[in-house]
């Protein structure tokens, strides 16, 4: 729901959302805020997935998306050296020219977060990333949200207490839709009132 409404794919009934100190994002629509430069990425995949690695990459590529631009694009130098370079960072450079359709679940996880970056945004929404994962998948996922939080905001909403571990800097557990609590790991393990919620098998952490 938080998601949803930064993005405006909801509307809330009351309360104000705001992108820094000058963007309200309730008077703007969802193309709007994502020309913002905020990104969001769901918990299930969604690649073109008849389509290879490297032109899902290239449709999600920022610029004019209008339909007679898109068809008659090029890519450039430029563009193919992003591409490269978000290849490198999702770990996918191997696969370039592989379907996106016979990836394995968490490469088709990855190459979602890789389209996401080709727009360059400034805040990346991440939906329980690790969901369906096998072990060797969750650390690798780890080890690349660790890296993008250098290179720009993410935010991930997570039920995997061990995953939120080994990724976050700033922990907020949300209960009933408001904040329970906020702080460090440890610090919101140890709070009574989540480890109420946490017993109770409806916690939620971002």
């Amino acid at each position: 729901t938080m998601m949803d409404i930064i993005t405006g794919k909801t509307r809330p009934d009351s309360g104000q959302v705001w992108f820094g100190s000058r963007h309200n994002l309730l008077t703007l629509d969802e193309p709007q805020i994502a020309n913002l430069g905020i990104g969001r990425k769901f918990q299930k995949p969604t690649v073109f997935e008849a389509l290879d690695v490297t032109e899902n990459l290239e449709l999600a590529m920022a610029g004019d998306r209008r339909i007679w631009k898109t068809l008659l694009a090029r890519l450039d130098r430029e563009g193919q050296a992003r591409i490269d370079e978000v290849l490198e960072t999702i770990g996918l450079t191997e696969e370039r020219y592989r379907l996106a359709g016979v990836l394995s679940h968490g490469q088709k996880q990855w190459l979602e977060i890789g389209m996401l970056l080709m727009q360059r945004p400034r805040l990346l929404l991440v939906d329980e990333p690790v969901a369906g994962m096998t072990e060797p998948e969750m650390h690798r996922t780890a080890e690349l949200l660790t890296r993008l939080a250098g290179q720009q905001s993410v935010v991930v909403v997570e039920h995997d207490m061990g995953f939120v571990r080994s990724i976050a800097r700033q922990v907020s557990v949300l209960h009933q839709g408001s904040v329970l609590a906020e702080g460090t790991m440890d610090q919101v393990a140890s709070d009574p009132r989540v480890i109420e919620v946490y017993l109770g098998g409806d916690e939620e952490a971002a």
